[in-house]
């Protein structure tokens, strides 16, 4: 198994620097890893460093709370696959989930999925969310063209758990996958994760991870 390539290597810091998003690409071609993920003013700058190398560049999109508007995030979407990103990762609207708008969620995904080309990954931050919210939130993902389920933003409550995977495992529909980020810090968590069915880990401890595997 090729662990870093479930690895999409993550700095989303406010206060990251050119400097700090060089060393982030420079690891991400050293390891191989699968792509890095960054905010939406370091895109250009990251696709530029990785052209031509095999790594992809991910991009958060209505990060990290999810309650901008729809015209905000098809902008930012946009702009990102200009810029170089193919994959993105959008917030869902969680006050409109949390008042059981499940259509219109599902609605604001879908635009944002027919927006661009780009894979489309749906943090839903499962911390805020029970168990039958996760299973909800699976079911309206069902009906998008979104690629991932995805577990947390990573700057909200607990991150990424076994047992809320799990129930995605179950929910998710099988074309779609699921990605966990938050808190996986060392290579045994990275394998649990892996063996619930995980097919990509946003972490910003991509390095410590594959050092040790």
């Amino acid at each position: 198994m090729e662990l870093n390539k479930f690895i999409d290597h993550t700095l989303l810091k406010p206060t990251a620097t050119k400097e700090d998003i060089k060393k982030l690409c420079d690891e991400a071609v050293t390891y191989n890893f699968y792509s890095v993920c960054v905010n939406p003013f370091w895109v250009k700058f990251a696709s530029e460093c990785l052209k031509n190398t095999g790594v992809k560049v991910a991009c958060v999109v209505g990060f990290p709370l999810g309650a901008n508007t729809l015209e905000t995030k098809i902008f930012e979407a946009k702009r990102a696959v200009q810029d170089g990103a193919t994959e993105l990762d959008m917030v869902m609207n969680q006050g409109l989930f949390k008042m059981k708008k499940y259509k219109e969620v599902a609605d604001e995904i879908q635009e944002v999925c027919s927006a661009t080309n780009a894979i489309v990954k749906v943090i839903v931050e499962t911390s805020n969310l029970s168990k039958d919210e996760i299973i909800e939130a699976c079911k309206l993902i069902n009906t998008t063209d979104a690629h991932f389920i995805k577990t947390s933003t990573g700057f909200i409550g607990e991150g990424a758990k076994l047992e809320d995977v799990k129930i995605m495992k179950e929910y998710i529909s099988p074309n779609k996958q699921v990605k966990a980020s938050g808190g996986i810090r060392d290579k045994e968590t990275a394998l649990k994760f892996i063996e619930t069915g995980v097919t990509r880990l946003g972490t910003s401890s991509g390095t410590t991870i594959v050092k040790t595997h």
